[in-house]
């Protein structure tokens, strides 16, 4: 079969570009459509592939403010011929104009967030310009519209989590199956601990990385942020000399402060948290917002992996370092790797196989 991956964007490679290049790996034939590439930023598996980018690819430096204009994009992307369309989404990449004869799976790693579950923090809280808000009012309800609409185009919702599976019934009243995004499980290794908490994390507002600097600014414990993003100057102005800031580092890098961190940190809710598993392949417990996906990838119970803890606030956040400091010596390095071993990229393969085998079966537009 002819077999087009449609991405939302590869400006980077972050958990949903690993996903796109494990599809790749398992589908070395694909031809790859995204509204913004830059080959720089992405793996030689992806380079490998035919890319075809979008009209706005020349505007990529802005792509955080061409959500408006990203629908039109998509549709003019011509699938003609192909068989399979997989999209992954966690934007509007599932708006693709797919033919009429041919199945499109959606591997969804959430519904928009920005125009349905977190629109209201968007509006009320975080954009702070009174005419930003005006201006989005009318756009968001436009592209809700349109984003529900496009739902209808897919033949097969395949979620990221049993979080993001009720997200998508919430959203779209679509049903779905589930399958974790991959993880190179074992590529990470176990050092024993320096004395720091880690944070892997785009430096963005939704992933709440505010109260916890603040948190450790206060309470003098060391903490690294691995991680870019333009909520950067705010943090580091509410940073101390305990906080550092790591930037974006190398995969090689990266593992390094995975092996000896004291803990990781996952301070917002996540859709799936792949950073919280690569920490528990590293042999390191994690203190997570126990909300979305941290429910499905932190053991709490034997394998003890770390602490979940409720609010996003100092107050709840200093308590779960006070509750992990006192079951630390309890944690086995052994069993979290054991643990993180049902994520791995292998898994991940094998249930996509069968499901795209699944659908591949069906003539598009037959009821199963």
């Amino acid at each position: 079969m002819r077999t087009a991956i449609v991405h939302y964007w590869l400006l980077g490679m972050r958990g949903g570009e690993k996903v796109v290049e494990s599809l790749c790996r398992m589908l070395p034939e694909a031809d790859i459509f995204t509204l913004f590439y830059d080959p720089a930023q992405v793996s030689e598996t992806i380079r490998s592939h035919r890319v075809t980018a979008s009209y706005l690819n020349p505007l990529r430096r802005f792509h955080r403010s061409l959500l408006p204009f990203m629908p039109s994009a998509l549709e003019s992307f011509d699938l003609r011929g192909y068989d399979l369309v997989i999209s992954s989404e966690s934007g509007p990449a599932k708006g693709v104009l797919a033919p009429s004869t041919a199945r499109h799976v959606c591997y969804c790693h959430t519904p928009m967030r920005y125009l349905w579950e977190l629109y209201p923090a968007y509006l009320n809280e975080w954009t702070a310009s009174a005419w930003k808000r005006a201006l989005m009012r009318p756009i968001a309800r436009n592209l809700r519209l349109w984003d529900f609409g496009s739902a209808a185009r897919v033949d097969d919702f395949v979620a990221n989590s049993e979080n993001v599976r009720r997200r998508i019934w919430k959203t779209y009243r679509r049903e779905s199956s589930v399958v974790h995004p991959p993880v190179a499980v074992e590529t990470f290794f176990h050092r024993p601990q320096e004395d720091y908490f880690l944070v892997v994390s785009e430096l963005v507002q939704y992933k709440r990385l505010d109260y916890a600097v603040r948190a450790f600014a206060r309470n003098g414990r060391r903490l690294r942020i691995a991680g870019d993003g333009p909520e950067y100057r705010r943090l580091k102005q509410q940073a101390g000399g305990n906080v550092e800031f790591c930037g974006r580092v190398s995969e090689a890098d990266l593992r390094e402060l995975y092996a000896f961190c004291r803990a990781f940190l996952l301070p917002g809710e996540e859709d799936f948290g792949i950073s919280a598993v690569e920490a528990l392949a590293s042999g390191k417990p994690v203190i997570a917002l126990g909300r979305g996906g941290a429910l499905e990838t932190v053991p709490v119970h034997p394998p003890l992996g770390g602490v979940l803890y409720d609010e996003t606030s100092e107050d709840s956040l200093n308590r779960a370092l006070a509750d992990f400091e006192a079951v630390e010596a309890q944690i086995r390095p052994e069993d979290l790797q054991a643990w993180a071993a049902q994520f791995s990229e292998q898994r991940f393969q094998e249930k996509m196989r069968r499901i795209l085998a699944a659908s591949a079966a069906v003539p598009s537009g037959i009821a199963r």
